[in-house]
């Protein structure tokens, strides 16, 4: 049986992949798996399917003789923050994170405010696949009461990591995305005395994650322009991620963030072996210029899972995506985009230095270009054999292509894609190399499908 839970949980379209049904299953699979006795807090973004799964999900709680407590529309980080500060069993996040608004997802995060393991993954797919419960979606969607006092106490423990550091003076510009940023990013930012204008602030999942946010950095540039400010920063939907933009347009992604406040850490004799955790598509620019300060960084496979184990296992202490889902000391290793934002500001003030200027001393990036090849049918559906046939392919590709460049392709975990990064110091043979491999990959993979699914 192929795993329903891809590289950040459960995730697909509403009523196709994630179903009432199957949501239900989740909570009581979930429920059913915990020896702990505490209750399972659950929050969700402000996708319109999440109100129904929520229900499906307490349902399967309830019926498995657990408690919860619903947090409603907040970040996903809330919920890892508020597991570990009120000795909760668990947590689950109702999101599909950067995804379009028809998608959605399901995030579970154990006792400790950690993803999941392997392990457990499994032991909850095992119990949802025994599980004869087919549950239809009822007539109406009850209201489920909701604990306004615990997300007051997330949004203080991040006003406290700013160790007093005042904001005003600065003029910032925020894209909500209309999503989880939302419920409170304006309010953080202002408590701490700075200039706040926010864009896409409402809580509409209709419009999450579309033509804004951390995907899609047109509407907060146009915003710099017309409203000029020191900074923007734009959040996903579900807010674990965020993209900085200085004064002038330039953007600053996980890469930039790493390297800047790695280099803050290395300088104060805080960051282990002065090593930084980040993934393939980390990009080598950042590589080389962290190495020749004396840095050291170790990649792993895309997935915030992956970077969270590498931190672990070396004893790192930052480390994060180039998407922009930083993972640091400060909350426990627990990606959060407005926390990350929050840290950029205050080095900003402390070392009394503009974006633009501190972006300046960061790395020239190596020109890298990232293209999605779309299919029509999802990866974690086929069969092994036509797995196998295409994970040879693609291997084969980055193998023929790697010699004086970096090729790096992987199937998206969460959506029918697959990711074609390639990278080298020339910005016209990244181009075409890119449009070479992704010609020939696409017929390749297709001529596969045909032969092994007819």
């Amino acid at each position: 049986m192929q795993s329903i839970f891809g590289t950040d949980g459960i995730r697909g379209k509403f009523n196709e992949e994630i179903t009432y049904s199957l949501a239900y299953k989740v909570g009581y699979a979930l429920a059913s798996s915990l020896e702990n006795k505490s209750p399972i807090i659950i929050g969700r973004d402000t996708r319109i399917s999440g109100d129904i799964l929520l229900q499906a999900i307490t349902q399967g709680i309830n019926e498995s003789g657990k408690k919860f407590i619903n947090l409603g529309i907040c970040p996903t980080p809330a919920i890892p923050f508020l597991i570990k500060q009120e000795n909760l069993s668990s947590g689950i996040m109702i999101s599909a994170s950067h995804n379009p608004p028809e998608y959605n997802g399901i995030k579970i995060f154990d006792q400790n405010g950690q993803k999941i393991t392997k392990y457990f993954e499994n032991k909850i797919q095992k119990l949802i696949e025994e599980s004869n419960h087919n549950i239809s979606v009822p007539r109406k969607v009850l209201p489920i009461n909701t604990n306004k006092d615990l997300i007051d106490i997330y949004i203080k423990s991040l006003i406290q990591t700013m160790g007093g550091e005042s904001l005003s003076g600065l003029k910032i510009i925020l894209d909500t995305c209309y999503g989880s940023a939302a419920t409170c990013a304006k309010k953080i930012f202002q408590s701490l005395g700075a200039d706040v204008s926010v864009i896409n602030n409402s809580k509409n999942g209709l419009k999450i994650n579309m033509n804004c946010g951390s995907t899609n950095l047109a509407p907060l540039k146009k915003a710099l322009r017309e409203i000029p400010a020191d900074m923007g920063f734009s959040f996903d939907g579900d807010a674990d991620r965020v993209i900085g933009i200085d004064s002038k347009g330039n953007v600053l992604d996980g890469d930039h963030i790493l390297f800047l406040w790695g280099r803050e850490l290395m300088e104060q004799k805080i960051l282990t072996n002065n090593l930084l955790i980040s993934t393939q598509m980390a990009n080598l620019g950042f590589e080389k210029a962290w190495k020749k300060i004396g840095g050291i960084l170790y990649r792993t496979d895309v997935g915030d899972k992956h970077v969270y184990n590498a931190i672990k296992e070396k004893g790192a202490v930052l480390g994060g995506e180039q998407s922009g889902h930083i993972l640091s000391k400060i909350n426990n290793f627990s990606g959060d985009g407005i926390l990350t934002a929050l840290q950029i500001t205050k080095y900003c003030k402390k070392k009394k230095i503009n974006l633009n200027d501190w972006l300046k001393s960061s790395f020239v990036p190596f020109p890298q270009k990232l293209t999605n090849i779309n299919f029509d049918f999802n990866f974690n559906k086929l069969n092994p054999e036509t797995r196998i046939l295409i994970e040879q392919t693609i291997e084969f590709f980055q193998t023929k292509y790697s010699d004086n460049c970096r090729v790096y392709i992987r199937p998206s975990g969460t959506e029918p894609v697959i990711r074609v990064l390639v990278e080298a110091k020339n910005h016209k043979k990244v181009h075409s190399l890119s449009s070479e491999i992704t010609n020939k990959l696409f017929l390749e993979i297709n001529k596969i499908i045909k032969l092994t699914m007819h």
